[in-house]
């Protein structure tokens, strides 16, 4: 059996047995002599002042299944849009519009264009649809778009005057946008990945509708051929008027 190296250096030298650094040696870590002037330490982490350096390093097996998969639906809920109220849009004058403002309304929401084939007969069965229940609780978003044919080349000025002059449509018309591709506007991201086409998310042409409830979820999507006033029905349902 090894022996003490105190023990040892007392033997040989009883002056060393008698001093206060043996004393010091003999004593446990966290108690010094008074009669040094010493007080106690203490090691701290510098990240936690509360835990002490020899405190086992906390680690994932120490944290629950449960508060693990709370923590990340926490994060995933705070980072991804839950409903159209979500989101913030520009008018077509670039000022910005909270979508929240229609809240406990029911949405169309249409990709439209100036030059198109459906042009005539979407544009015309729009504004019907909103004379007869936008005060029922209905609103129509219009979302210009130059993605199909380039069949909307107009600036913003332009197309609203277009539909209000020609279609007599009173809803609003917000600024031109993309929706589909890298550079798509962040709605037109949450309404597809919300309601998948028949052939996939990606709009397919122009006056591809979106029919939103008054809790701002999408229930329904449409095919641009597709008539506006046959989906009426749907339409009053989600008033509360069918």
């Amino acid at each position: 059996m090894l022996s003490s190296p105190i023990r040892t250096l007392s033997r040989q030298n009883p002056i060393f047995a008698s001093s206060p650094a043996a004393s010091l040696l003999r004593a446990p870590s966290q108690s010094f002599p008074s009669s040094l002037g010493l007080s106690p330490i203490v090691s701290r982490s510098p990240h936690h002042p509360s835990r002490s350096l020899n405190s086992p390093p906390l680690s994932l097996s120490s944290l629950s299944p449960n508060s693990l998969r709370f923590d990340r639906a926490m994060a995933s809920n705070s980072d991804s849009p839950q409903s159209i109220y979500d989101f913030t849009v520009k008018d077509a004058r670039g000022k910005d519009v909270d979508l929240g403002i229609y809240k406990g309304k029911v949405l169309m929401i249409v990709n439209v264009a100036s030059q198109c084939g459906l042009t005539n007969s979407n544009y015309t069965e729009l504004t019907q649809l909103y004379q007869k229940y936008k005060d029922q609780g209905l609103e129509i978003l219009a979302f210009p778009c130059n993605q199909f044919g380039s069949q909307e080349p107009g600036n913003n000025e332009q197309i609203v005057e277009f539909a209000c002059t020609r279609f007599k449509a009173e809803y609003p018309i917000f600024d031109k946008v993309e929706v589909n591709g890298k550079e798509a506007a962040p709605i037109y991201k949450f309404l597809k990945s919300s309601k998948g086409g028949l052939f996939g998310d990606g709009i397919k042409w122009n006056f591809t509708k979106f029919l939103v409830n008054k809790e701002g979820k999408v229930v329904e999507r449409y095919a641009p051929t597709t008539s506006p006033l046959s989906i009426e029905k749907d339409v009053k349902k989600l008033l509360g008027i069918a």
